[in-house]
């Protein structure tokens, strides 16, 4: 009976702090994402299309996921943090994964877009590689370039649309 109630409190007490560890990354970590009122073609043509400047490594339109391979990016970090209070940075590095999702809200297809930067730096060669939290504001860009396509391309849908039936009314007049 001790046995049993020592290892049930062993593993209460490491599930409580794997759980606070857990929860101090949630809260430190906020992966930026977006749910677009589109169907997924329509959101994946456009996630292709803003990831199109990007050096892509590995794309799945069924699994719903893009990732980039390993882009320096050392002039924007150093530039970013110029008048921090940081030194300079020998090297930096990211990649970017974007995973889209397909679901429903509210009986209309709806679409979930996420998009995870991850940011390496390299103060000196001794230290070697330290990954660092990104800013977010390459990721919410991304987003906010994804809505303007979607809603870009609902206006020329609903354009069209209007065009078809001033035909229809044309031609049977």
């Amino acid at each position: 009976m001790k046995f049993y109630l020592l290892i049930t409190s062993l593993v209460f007490l490491n599930s409580c702090a794997s759980y606070e560890k857990f929860r101090q990354v949630t809260e430190e970590l906020e992966i930026p994402s977006k749910v677009y009122k589109a169907d997924y073609n329509q959101t994946w043509q456009a996630v292709i299309s803003v990831m199109r400047k990007f050096d892509i490594a590995q794309q799945n339109q069924e699994a719903g996921f893009i990732k980039t391979r390993w882009m320096d990016n050392t002039l924007e970090v150093n530039f970013a943090d110029s008048f921090g209070s940081s030194d300079s940075v020998k090297a930096a590095k990211f990649k970017i994964v974007v995973n889209v999702v397909k679901g429903f809200r509210a009986s209309r297809e709806a679409t979930k877009v996420t998009i995870y930067k991850r940011q390496l730096v390299e103060q000196d060669f001794l230290q070697g590689w330290k990954e660092v939290s990104p800013d977010g504001i390459m990721e919410k860009t991304l987003l906010y370039r994804i809505e303007r396509l979607i809603a870009t391309d609902n206006k020329l849908k609903e354009i069209d649309k209007a065009r078809e039936k001033e035909q229809l009314e044309k031609t049977g007049l």
